[in-house]
């Protein structure tokens, strides 16, 4: 499988370091009766211990030249089935449900990815463990008031527990990436931490939130809630989006909800 050329438009840098591949698997700690989903397997790094593990076990590969390969590899596996998509367009409903997500992400999809999987098949997924870039992977886990803090750490800790796990340097991937990277693990929520009225309007208030964010959210929320709407909440308006916690973000998305409801709005 060495053979194969890494492609830079499908983002393919592949693992080859044997010791962090076994401690990834060591973290999905895969077992016979568990269906896991495999994003991007590349050249099976971690789908052939997969395999091992007994588990049925589905991949998602948009490279048709890497199927064969992945085919060629584990033809003695019959609990193998195989996906040639675009990830960002897979229906995971179709699958058999519930399942665990794993996967070493392409960098250049990684963000609209989690958010396809969290909008789409949330309630359907025991866990993910990714490889991500070590940079969103920080935002994932930010706080608030830090710089890392933004529209992706709020929306992804509304939906799931997140833990950091460890970092991996570019040597441990062929070709080596220009970027570190870490394994991250989600949980996803069977209840959220805060409650919403309308979680279309929660989106919508915290993409205009850090729409523009030196600027005030007063000014970045005009379009929907007024001063006093902000300050009903308990929150100055003065403030910015980087400082308001995810309770406080639900905050304003529920006078949002509760005055499209008022209108006659849904």
């Amino acid at each position: 499988m060495s053979s194969h050329t890494p492609r830079k438009r499908f983002g393919q840098h592949f693992l080859t370091n044997n010791q962090i591949i076994q401690d990834i698997i060591s973290i999905i700690a895969p077992k016979p009766e568990q269906h896991i989903v495999e994003i991007g397997p590349g050249k099976g790094a971690l789908t052939l211990p997969l395999l091992k593990s007994g588990c049925q076990l589905e991949v998602i590969e948009l490279d048709r030249d890497i199927i064969q390969l992945l085919k060629q590899k584990n033809q003695l596996f019959k609990q193998l089935q195989i996906y040639q998509a675009d990830v960002l367009k897979f229906d995971f409903r179709q699958l058999a449900q519930p399942f665990r997500v794993v996967g070493n992400l392409p960098y250049n999809i990684s963000t609209p990815l989690l958010f396809h999987l969290l909008e789409n098949a949330n309630d359907i997924i025991d866990d993910m463990t990714f490889m991500l870039q070590r940079e969103v992977v920080e935002r994932m886990i930010a706080a608030p008031s830090s710089s890392k803090y933004g529209r992706l750490s709020v929306m992804l800790q509304y939906h799931c527990q997140i833990e950091k796990l460890f970092d991996v340097s570019p040597d441990a991937f062929y070709p080596p990436p220009k970027v570190h990277s870490s394994i991250v693990q989600l949980i996803p929520y069977a209840t959220p931490p805060v409650e919403l009225i309308n979680f279309k309007h929660f989106a919508k208030i915290v993409t205009q939130a850090f729409s523009q964010r030196r600027k005030t959210l007063r000014n970045t929320l005009k379009n929907v809630l007024n001063i006093k709407d902000i300050e009903s909440a308990g929150i100055n308006p003065q403030a910015r989006a980087e400082t308001l916690t995810l309770k406080e973000f639900a905050q304003l998305s529920n006078i949002v909800a509760r005055k499209s409801k008022k209108a006659g709005f849904s």
